[in-house]
């Protein structure tokens, strides 16, 4: 009998880590879309939120072939987690906390054409922290080097000890990983509210350009918000939030996550050329 060669049990080695996974993986049906998903808790299964349709039913497809209906549980747009809840008697996937380094490799374990799929990679960039072009927080940055599919968004993250280390999403040219301390954090919202609380200042802010910077125009003020309980009015100019100028109003919004809730925030602005200032408590943004 010819013995292994090192290419042929990283291959085997490689199979069985794919195939310990596959279970909790499962296929994601909405309205004309495709994702994937795995299975989180008993019941509650997360995907990505960009590869979900914004109406219609869903459904899940299981490895055995069925279907099961699906119900939106929460969704997170800044994040990219959605959480579905169907009664399904799939075991959930244990995920783990460590990040991976750069360098090493990563397989994703995902669903295309509602039958499992596999892909190998490499960890491209690894490193802290980062913050959503829509404001959400996440606590590594993760990157694959490998290709994906629409319809595999929502897929596992291993490395290659078969470790779960997140989910794995297209951005823009490249494919990121929402690592699980994200992962978890959000979706224990989500499990619990349906959503996740943002900061909200209760304005309609238009960007102007200021002899010194850049300004928010005060277009309109939410007569029950926070701002207007602060005495900030239509036609202010924001030029500055705790001592730091402003950089624009993307960037202002962008500061309002869950954390910014019952903060007091120092505005800086202007009225009519004169500087006021004023102490606003961030409020939770309402539901839409």
């Amino acid at each position: 009998m010819t013995a292994p060669t090192p290419l042929s049990s990283l291959s085997s080695a490689l199979a069985d880590v794919v195939a310990r996974t596959a279970p909790a993986v499962v296929s994601v049906h909405s309205h004309r879309s495709r994702a994937t998903g795995f299975v989180w808790k008993d019941g509650l299964i997360v995907t990505a939120d960009e590869a979900l349709a914004d109406e219609g039913e869903v459904k899940i497809g299981l490895p055995d072939g069925s279907r099961a209906a699906a119900t939106i549980a929460g969704r997170d747009h800044t994040t990219d987690i959605a959480l579905l809840r169907a009664e399904i008697a799939t075991a959930p996937l244990k995920l783990t906390a460590t990040v991976p380094p750069l360098g090493a490799l990563a397989i994703v374990v995902a669903t295309s054409r509602e039958t499992p799929s596999a892909a190998l990679g490499m960890v491209s960039a690894s490193g802290s922290g980062w913050r959503s072009l829509r404001g959400g927080e996440i606590d590594a940055r993760i990157e694959l080097d490998v290709r994906l599919r629409e319809s595999q968004q929502g897929g596992v993250a291993l490395d290659a000890s078969g470790e779960a280390f997140g989910m794995a999403v297209l951005g823009p040219r490249r494919v990121l990983v929402i690592p699980t301390a994200t992962i978890e954090r959000v979706a224990a919202q989500l499990e619990v509210r349906g959503r996740i609380a943002r900061g909200y200042l209760g304005l309609g802010l238009q960007p102007v350009r200021l002899d010194d910077g850049v300004g928010a125009m005060v277009m309109n003020v939410d007569k029950a918000g926070p701002s207007a309980a602060a005495g900030i009015r239509q036609g202010d100019v924001i030029v500055a939030v705790n001592d730091q100028k402003l950089s624009g109003v993307r960037a202002l919004s962008r500061t309002l996550g869950p954390s910014s809730v019952g903060a007091v925030v120092d505005v800086a602005a202007r009225r009519g050329g004169e500087p006021v200032s004023f102490k606003v408590t961030v409020g939770e943004r309402p539901e839409a």
